[in-house]
């Protein structure tokens, strides 16, 4: 049996023999990241914690593919985020774990990028890591803590939330348990349990003109990926009786700046491996439909000198794998924010489909150039990656779902600096950053690309009560991945990094608030701000040296 079987099934059973006790101080619904910060955050302050995970994994994004990490400011992230990346770096620093004397030397003359080293011990991090490896570092955090762990369980998405006035009582899962806490912690990607609880939210893209932004909406781009001529909308070229390719809009989805229900694409991040000894061959899936690929071969047909680099990013892991990055499904998630189980089972299955077809048609499909062809064959599933799963990422890159609508809403005048949040539990660093939301023909007949963006980088607070519901709605939930933002401010808040620092910052506000018998929204900020300091959470920007 391996270590994170074992592993596993003594969070099980560990949890299973308190399932009937009367209750918990604080219940985390969704293991993502934060969620793992959430939970042990909550029991090094020794209070009894339970951690739910939809599947049978933990640590999200984080573990399921995402290992290079979207960071900029490596100074800015601390906490249980920062401790998390320090066990990276601790674990690549022993010569056992490398397969291959050539890939420590390749990886070693990049310091720079995939390490960050310094005179301080507590800025020696590494961020770009295998996927089992960040799944084992974050049951080691979970079991060092003693954090109950049960697998598997989703929310009755009907009734699975009972409330009392503004205050959740108890948790109702789909298998018909129940699990009651004083505090509850909303960590999944889609914002469920907030939602239940009838918390306000919204979905897609607010209007600039809400909150004074420029970068929100529908915003009207280029030519699909940049081309620098017409790629061609239609099933068969110059032939518009023939229909428009798949999930691709008749028009302009709006007026630029207007307000819709749309979500930026989601993808797989998925790790493949280079040594033939540790490969599994990508082959063609059985729903595999060559018209999912078809504007992708008019692009490179198109625009002469693209390689397999303009079309993947593939960004270097250790032991000669890569993190593979933008094998993106246009305008095939709209449904899934607010989809049921079912809905959403459906369309994760569509995008395992679309990467493995992406993977297959890269390889295999003669159109296209033998460079692209030969270098998407130097690479297949890495074997010891995902065994449970057919070595592919069990959670799909939800990049944005719900978000909450609180008191206070992050905005893009918070990300750029022309207003600071105020009472900070955590820094957000990244670059505007939308991947692109719908895919529609303009009225000369050519494929355009809408509402992505990519822009100005900065380090600023992100407020507490943008992790707070309203008063009025819930009074013992927190809610870090789902946060009150904007569709332009989330764009650049939705790291992991940052995910695990406001899952620490919630669980310290959970527990403080049990303490001292207050809601979430009346405890003190002060109280707060100091507890977090002592946890090494970093809430003011000042560049460490």
């Amino acid at each position: 049996m391996k270590w994170n079987d074992l592993g596993i099934i003594v969070l099980i059973l560990f949890g299973c023999l308190r399932l009937e006790a009367a209750g918990y101080d604080v219940v985390v619904y969704g293991a993502s990241s934060g969620g793992v910060t959430a939970a042990v955050q909550t029991a090094r302050m020794g209070k009894r914690v339970l951690l739910i995970s939809q599947d049978g994994h933990v640590g999200g994004l984080t573990a399921s593919g995402l290992g290079a990490t979207d960071i900029n400011q490596r100074e800015a992230i601390g906490g249980l985020s920062r401790e998390f990346y320090q066990r990276v770096y601790d674990y690549y620093s022993r010569s056992e774990v490398w397969t291959n004397p050539e890939g420590w030397e390749y990886y070693s003359r990049q310091l720079g990028k995939y390490f960050w080293r310094g005179k301080n011990d507590s800025l020696r991090m590494q961020w770009m890591f295998e996927p089992h490896v960040a799944e084992k570092i974050f049951q080691d955090m979970l079991l060092e803590a003693g954090v109950e762990v049960v697998f598997g369980e989703r929310l009755d998405l009907q009734v699975g939330v009972e409330k009392k006035r503004n205050r959740i009582v108890r948790i109702r899962m789909e298998n018909g348990r129940v699990y009651e806490g004083h505090m509850y912690i909303d960590a999944t990607y889609e914002g469920d349990l907030m939602a239940l609880a009838g918390v306000s939210y919204t979905v897609g893209r607010e209007a600039n003109a809400l909150y004074g932004e420029t970068m929100n909406g529908i915003l009207p781009g280029k030519f699909a990926h940049k081309s620098n001529v017409k790629i061609d909308p239609y099933v068969v070229e110059g032939n518009s009786a023939s229909g428009l390719l798949p999930f691709v809009e008749a028009r302009v989805p709006g007026v630029k700046g207007e307000g819709d229900h749309r979500v930026q694409a989601y993808c797989y991040r998925f790790c493949l491996s280079r040594d033939p000894d540790n490969q599994r061959p990508i082959e063609r899936p059985e729903n595999y439909d060559p018209l999912w690929f078809e504007h992708i071969y008019r692009w490179v047909k198109g625009n002469p000198g693209v390689t397999l680099n303009h079309i993947l990013t593939l960004t270097p892991l250790p032991n000669d794998k890569t993190d593979v990055n933008h094998a993106d499904f246009v305008g095939a998630n709209y449904l899934w924010p607010e989809g049921n189980y079912e809905i959403r089972d459906s369309l994760a299955g569509m995008h395992r489909d679309y990467v493995l077809g992406l993977l297959w048609f890269l390889a295999n499909d003669r159109r296209l150039p033998d460079d692209i062809r030969g270098q998407m064959r130097l690479w297949g599933l890495a074997k010891d990656e995902f065994r449970n799963n057919g070595n592919f990422p069990h959670q799909i890159y939800v990049r944005e779902a719900r978000r909450m609508q609180s008191d206070y809403v992050m905005t893009e005048a918070e990300v750029t600096g022309k207003k600071v949040a105020p009472e900070s539990v955590g820094l957000a660093t990244y670059w505007f950053d939308s991947h692109v939301v719908s895919r529609y023909v303009d009225e000369e007949g050519a494929l355009h690309d809408e509402g992505t963006f990519w822009d100005k980088e900065n380090i600023y607070p992100v407020s507490y009560r943008s992790i707070c519901p309203k008063e009025n709605e819930c009074t013992n939930l927190l809610v870090p991945v789902c946060l009150s933002a904007s569709h332009a401010a989330y764009g650049s808040i939705r790291m992991e990094p940052v995910y695990m620092v406001l899952g620490q910052s919630a669980a310290v506000a959970a527990v403080l608030a049990i303490e001292n018998n207050k809601s979430v929204q009346r405890l003190s900020y002060l109280k707060l701000k100091q507890a977090l300091l002592l946890y090494h959470q970093i809430v003011d920007w000042k560049k460490e040296k």
